[in-house]
């Protein structure tokens, strides 16, 4: 090789290692920012319970959640162990695998497209509202997104290049992303729509990876039918709120109900839209397999979670909306910069989009939108001796508990918990625990206590489900009686998307 060669090459290396560090690098900093800022929110909180349980117990409350995210929950409990119960602990892994999402999401579209898609992908990934969010988030979510995108680049070398380590590769992934949530496998029949416009069908590596993949899930679809659909009681079917909330989720303008939305979001919205729309056009009419991978990753889960929604049991249709979001971000790349549009329209689109994003973005940090620290403050700070406290539900015990610890002073001079009645100093975790005293308990609970705080949050809903609209039905029973019990009370809320609702009545 020659010096005149030897230059361009090593450059073209160069460039391409940028083209993946440097948007991967941009994630790391976007999540791991102001990470403890938020507080946190109710199923944090049931992470953090579940994931701190031992042997048996540890079994039994991932069990009781139907499996789902069996391995995250065993991921944390080792980071607890080894590191405490800190809010940079417990967010730690979420955080590291956005920026993973990223270098593999830039890596698919160097396999797909050129260095030059690379790198907006990567950047159009980085730059993301819900993205930043759940990777701030003591959920799986965020690992559940790093190995969906590691599924489509072991999937797209098993097509062009099959080989054991590809195959290996392929599996593993999808089996992680499954067990890290349900929805992750809503990507494999997207995945085998894309043979019809491969180059290549190695169909006995393809097909026998989805036979293993499956054989491994086994264990999670034995206990997610012992669970049922409990889980998802409070989710309603489709109504265009939802549906608005998941296209803004999988375009990254915004996460609603989570966040208000600002001016630019609807201004974002349309532009994203537009973009994304004219971009699905020009890859469907070309049908290339780079092009209909990326389509058939954008749509097809999206489809089939819509027909669940409709057909048998509603899902959550934003959160649905993740395992496609690393496709729109290749989507909008790809099309943007075509080799057939002008370099600087298509960068200027990229630039653009990424400029409101980042105004979306940034008033989010620091924000809580379910302010469980601040209703855990207010009460040790007014409680006073002899005072109780209830939850509604029972769930809610668990996120005032990780502010005020087991061992601590603020647990020792914490209001008496009598619903449930479970001692401080015992973590116990508790999922969709709406549970309302009988008349007998609760007298007794009035005879003991003369003040009594009732913190509630996820009281279920007025119009939501028929399930959810029971428990809230619950909710206002319970505190109709408390109200004829106690004469006077106060209330003050925390937080917007789902407040917590703190009372203190009083004789």
């Amino acid at each position: 090789m020659t010096g005149a060669t030897a230059i361009p090459t090593e450059r073209g290396r160069l460039l391409g290692i940028a083209a993946v560090a440097v948007p991967c690098a941009l994630a790391a900093l976007l999540a791991f920012y102001d990470i403890t800022a938020r507080s946190l929110w109710l199923d944090e909180a049931a992470s953090v319970a579940i994931a701190s349980q031992h042997g048996v117990a540890l079994w039994h409350a991932m069990e009781h959640d139907g499996g789902n995210m069996l391995v995250y929950y065993a991921l944390l409990h080792v980071l607890l162990g080894l590191f405490g119960d800190g809010v940079l602990v417990i967010r730690f892994a979420s955080a590291l695998a956005t920026a993973a999402t990223v270098a593999i999401v830039s890596l698919l579209a160097h396999r797909l497209f050129d260095r030059r898609v690379a790198f907006a992908a990567g950047l159009l990934t980085a730059v993301s509202l819900p993205l930043v969010y759940w990777g701030q988030n003591a959920r799986s979510y965020a690992l559940m997104m790093t190995f969906v995108a590691a599924s489509f680049l072991a999937f797209a070398t098993l097509v062009e290049s099959p080989s054991r380590w590809a195959w290996l590769a392929y599996v593993a992934a999808m089996v992680l992303a499954a067990y890290m949530s349900f929805e992750a496998l809503l990507v494999v029949p997207a995945q085998l729509l894309a043979l019809m416009w491969a180059p290549r069908r190695p169909l006995r590596a393809i097909v026998s990876a989805v036979v293993a993949t499956g054989v491994c899930c086994l264990p999670l679809v034995v206990l997610a039918e012992r669970r049922g659909a409990g889980q998802l009681f409070w989710v309603p079917k489709p109504n265009f709120t939802q549906l608005h909330q998941m296209l803004e989720a999988l375009l990254s303008t915004s996460l609603q109900p989570n966040f208000h939305l600002t001016a630019t979001g609807t201004p974002l919205l349309v532009l994203t839209g537009a973009l994304a729309l004219g971009a699905a056009a020009v890859f469907a009419r070309r049908a290339s397999w780079p092009q209909m991978l990326v389509l058939c990753w954008l749509v097809v889960p999206l489809a089939l979670a819509l027909l669940e929604s409709y057909v048998t049991q509603p899902i959550t249709l934003s959160r649905v909306a993740l395992v496609s979001l690393p496709a729109a971000a290749i989507l909008l790349a790809g099309a943007a910069l075509d080799r057939r549009v002008p370099r600087m329209l298509g960068w200027s689109a990229v630039g653009a989009v990424l400029a409101l994003r980042a105004l979306q973005l940034a008033p989010s940090y620091g924000t809580s939108p379910e302010n469980w620290r601040a209703a855990s403050a207010h009460v040790l700070a007014a409680s006073r001796p002899g005072d109780c406290i209830a939850f509604y539900p029972s769930d809610g015990r668990q996120a005032f508990s990780y502010y005020i610890g087991t061992h601590t002073t603020a647990a020792a001079g914490a209001p008496r918990s009598v619903l449930p009645a479970v001692p401080w100093s015992v973590v116990k975790p508790y999922v969709e625990d709406y549970v309302s005293p009988t008349s007998a308990r609760l007298s007794q609970i009035e005879a003991a206590c003369p003040r009594l705080w009732f913190v509630s949050s996820h009281r279920g809903q007025k119009r939501g489900s028929s399930a959810s609209r029971v428990d809230y039905a619950r909710y206002e029973a319970l505190l109709g009686a408390l109200t004829r019990g106690y004469p006077r009370g106060r209330t003050v809320s925390y937080g917007w998307a789902s407040p917590v609702r703190v009372e203190l009545f009083t004789r």
